[in-house]
C-alpha cells in the first residue's frame, strides 16, 4: 500500500474534527410564556347574616305570588323556642302560617322559623342573589323573608368594624373634575333609558295599590316619605337618598342599605331582582 501523499496528509488535517458528544454543551429550553392567573369571580354582594349574632333585626316575610306580607323582628333573647321574634298582631290573618310561629333560630348560615316544639315552619335558604332567603313548603307554597334592616346591614356589623368607604358616585363631578359643558351638537348621542324625574311617586304592592308615597328631589337627591304612609316595609326601611346611574334607580337608606329599581314603562319603576312581594313606584302628579 503507498503513503498517502503528503499534499492529501495536509488537507486532512485542516479539517474539523467533529466534538464529542458529551462535549457539547446540552441545548436549554426555552422559557414557555407565564401564563396569566384568571381571577377569581368577585363575590355577590350580599346584605344576608353570616352568623347568629348578625340576624337580629326587622325582616319583610311575603308568600310569592301574592299581597300577603308581614314584618318580623327578630332580637337575641332566648325564649320557649329558640329565640323570640315580634309581629304585630295583623300578620296572622295576612300569613295563617303565623300562627303555629313560636320563635326562630339561625341554622346552617339561614334564617329558620319555628314552632312551639321547635320543630322548623318555614326552613328558609339563601337564594343565589345572596340578598334574601326563600323557604318552600309540601303544600306548595313560597315564601320570600328580605331584610329591612338588620344588624348585618349596619356599618361595622356587631364586631363594630370599621365600615368600608363608600366610593365616589363616578356620575358626580368633583371639583377637580369638573371641566365645561360640550356644545349640544357635539355631545354623543345617548341611548340609554331616561332616568326617574323627580316628583311623588306611589308604592303599589301586587293588588294593593298605593300603600305608601315618596318624593324624590332634584337628581341624586333626598327622598322624604309623605305624611300618612301605611306600608310598614318601606317606613322600616326609611330611604334617605336616590340615585340614578346605568339604567337603574337606587334607593339607599338611613342606615346605608339600598335596593335597585329599574324601570317598567310608564312611569312606573319595580324593585331588581324581584323577590318576595310586589314592590313597584309609580310616578304621580
Amino acid at each position: 500500500m503507498k503513503p498517502a501523499p503528503a499534499a492529501l496528509l495536509a488537507a486532512l488535517a485542516l479539517l474539523p474534527w467533529p466534538v464529542a458528544a458529551q462535549d457539547a454543551p446540552a441545548a436549554l429550553p426555552e422559557p414557555s410564556p407565564p401564563v396569566a392567573e384568571t381571577p377569581a369571580p368577585a363575590a355577590a354582594p350580599t346584605s344576608l347574616p353570616e352568623k347568629l349574632g348578625e340576624a337580629p333585626g326587622t325582616w319583610d316575610l311575603s308568600r310569592d305570588g301574592t299581597n300577603r306580607r308581614c314584618v318580623l323582628t327578630l332580637v337575641l333573647d332566648s325564649g320557649e323556642a329558640g329565640r323570640r321574634l315580634r309581629f304585630p298582631a295583623g300578620c296572622r290573618r295576612a300569613l295563617p302560617v303565623m300562627n303555629g310561629i313560636a320563635g326562630w333560630l339561625f341554622v346552617e348560615g339561614a334564617v329558620r322559623l319555628v314552632d312551639r316544639n321547635v320543630r322548623p315552619v318555614l326552613e328558609f335558604a339563601r337564594r343565589p342573589d345572596q340578598r334574601s332567603l326563600v323557604a318552600k313548603m309540601e303544600s306548595g307554597e313560597q315564601y320570600s323573608l328580605v331584610p329591612l334592616d338588620i344588624v348585618a346591614m349596619r356599618p361595622g356589623g356587631l364586631a363594630g368594624a370599621e365600615a368600608e368607604p363608600v366610593p365616589p358616585d363616578p356620575s358626580t363631578p368633583t371639583p377637580l373634575q369638573a371641566a365645561p359643558p360640550l356644545p349640544a351638537a357635539l355631545q354623543p348621542a345617548s341611548t340609554a333609558p331616561a332616568g326617574p324625574a323627580p316628583g311623588t311617586y306611589a308604592l303599589d304592592r301586587f293588588q294593593e295599590h298605593d300603600t305608601c308615597r315618596i318624593t324624590l328631589d332634584g337628581v341624586g337627591g333626598g327622598v322624604r316619605l309623605v305624611p300618612g304612609c301605611h306600608d310598614g316595609g318601606l317606613e322600616v326601611f326609611d330611604p334617605v337618598r336616590w340615585r340614578y346611574a346605568d339604567g337603574r334607580m337606587t334607593l339607599t337608606a338611613k342606615r346605608g342599605h339600598s335596593i335597585d329599581l329599574v324601570p317598567s314603562g310608564d312611569g312606573r319603576w319595580r324593585r331588581d331582582p324581584e323577590v318576595g312581594t310586589t314592590f313597584v313606584l309609580r310616578r304621580v302628579e
